[in-house]
This record gives structure tokens, sequence and C-alpha cells, in this order.
């Protein structure tokens, strides 16, 4: 169904459908729920990981609460030895975290109508997971209204339930990680392929729109094998650029009825 265009004279309020700010905050938290389920398994890995490498509960929370970027933490983690290479580690997290760059540009016009100080906490919470779901609901909002804008209070509930979620489950699991031991054996880890399935299942589109997908994974998987380091997160992400912008270069516009 294709929507319509509303007259530009109607308040964004009388554009928009019409919910409490409760009511859409409660409406985050549902939508991010299921995401939790996921989250938690490769949360327990990482504060698992970070206990066995001789990080304290306090400085997995620190870690996590200020950096919250779960694949550069990752990264920090398997590369951090006493003393750490401090430069290492910032070099790689930048790479890993590079994808943000891009998240962000999406996320961009979405922000305008926000205040400076709005738009860098929704950029702040920013995680993959947060960038999927604001994304969709974005553009579910700009085909009713016509106008690009995030809800805020929806926003909320999806940003505020991960950063807890994800905070206070890695320092559980730098607490009981010793107990359980190598969190591998449960197969926690794979809870973060998951999770991240079921992110692309809901930005399906088509297999047009989704072949920088397929190719992005496989320059990545080569770099990877064939470049130490984290140098296969830039690869596979200018990989997957480079189809998207084909893709969209080869579309034909649909003509005006």
């Amino acid at each position: 169904m294709t929507a319509t265009a509303l007259p530009d004279d109607i308040a964004p309020d009388e554009r928009e459908p019409s919910r409490s700010v409760w009511a859409e905050f409660r409406r985050g938290l549902a939508a991010m729920a299921p995401i939790l389920l996921g989250v938690a398994p490769f949360a327990l890995v990482l504060g698992s990981q970070a206990a066995m490498k001789g990080l304290s509960p306090l400085e997995v929370a620190l870690m996590c609460g200020l950096n919250f970027a779960g694949g550069s933490e990752f990264v920090a983690i398997e590369l951090w030895h006493s003393p750490p290479q401090i430069a290492l580690i910032a070099g790689m997290t930048l790479l890993v975290n590079c994808r943000h760059l891009l998240m962000g540009a999406s996320f961009a016009p979405h922000l305008r109508r926000l205040r400076p100080w709005q738009a860098a906490l929704v950029l702040f919470v920013m995680a993959d997971e947060t960038w999927a779901l604001g994304m969709d609901d974005a553009r579910r909002r700009m085909a009713v209204t016509g106008r690009p804008g995030i809800s805020l209070p929806y926003y909320a509930g999806l940003a505020v339930s991960l950063y807890i979620a994800w905070v206070a489950v890695t320092v559980l699991g730098a607490v009981v990680g010793p107990v359980l031991g190598n969190p591998h054996a449960y197969g926690f880890d794979m809870a973060f392929t998951a999770v991240f399935l079921v992110l692309i299942r809901g930005m399906w589109k088509g297999w047009r729109h989704a072949l920088p997908w397929p190719v992005s994974l496989g320059v990545a998987a080569i770099t990877h094998l064939a470049v130490p380091g984290a140098w296969y997160v830039p690869a596979g992400t200018l990989a997957g650029l480079a189809v998207a912008y084909f893709v969209a270069g080869t579309e034909t516009p649909e003509a005006a009825p």
C-alpha cells in the first residue's frame, strides 16, 4: 500500500499516531524484550572472558557502560594482556566500531528535528539492536506522516532496556564466570549470531536489496582468513557499501501515477 502524503500545514502531532509517552516507552520495551533473550548469553560470555583476563566487576561495568558496543568489547578483551597494549586495543576498537559511522549517517535524517543534546544521547546508545529497531520504526512512521523522525519515547524504551541488561548481565558474567568455567562449552557464543540473524530478517526487503549482505560477509570472511587483525570489518563494510551503491544506481524509478 502506498502512503499518501499529508498536507504540510498539519501540525506534527496531528500527523502522527496519538500515543502517550508512557505507551511509546512500553512499546519500545516490548520490541526489545525478545532481543534481550539473545543478548544475555553473549553478555555472560563477555563478562566471563573479562574476569578471566583479570578485570574486576567494576571495571567490566565501566567498559560496557562507557563504550556500549559489544563487538569492540569482545575484541578489546581478546587483545587484553598485562600490561595492556593500549594503542593496539584502541586501534582495533576503532576499526570494529567504524560501522557506527554508517549507522549514524543513515540515522541522521531522522534526528534533524531533535535538539543537539537529544541527538547526542540517541547516538550514544545506538547499538546494532537499537539502530535496527529504531530505523525500522522511523521508516514506518515516515510512511504514515511523510516526514523523517523518530519517536523518542519508543527509542528510549529500546535503549534503556538494552543498556541496563547489557551492563548488568556482563557484570553478572564477570562475577559467576570463574565458577562456570569456559562459557563456550555451553554454546552461549552462538547467541551473538542468532541475534543478528533476527535483526537481518526484520530488515528484509527482497533478494535484490539483500545482495550487499552476502557480499559483505564473503569479503569479511576472506579478509579474516588472509589478513591478521580486525581489517575484515572495514573490508566487509566497504564491499557492502559498493554493492549497495551499484544496486541503488541500477534501480529504475517507478513511473508516477
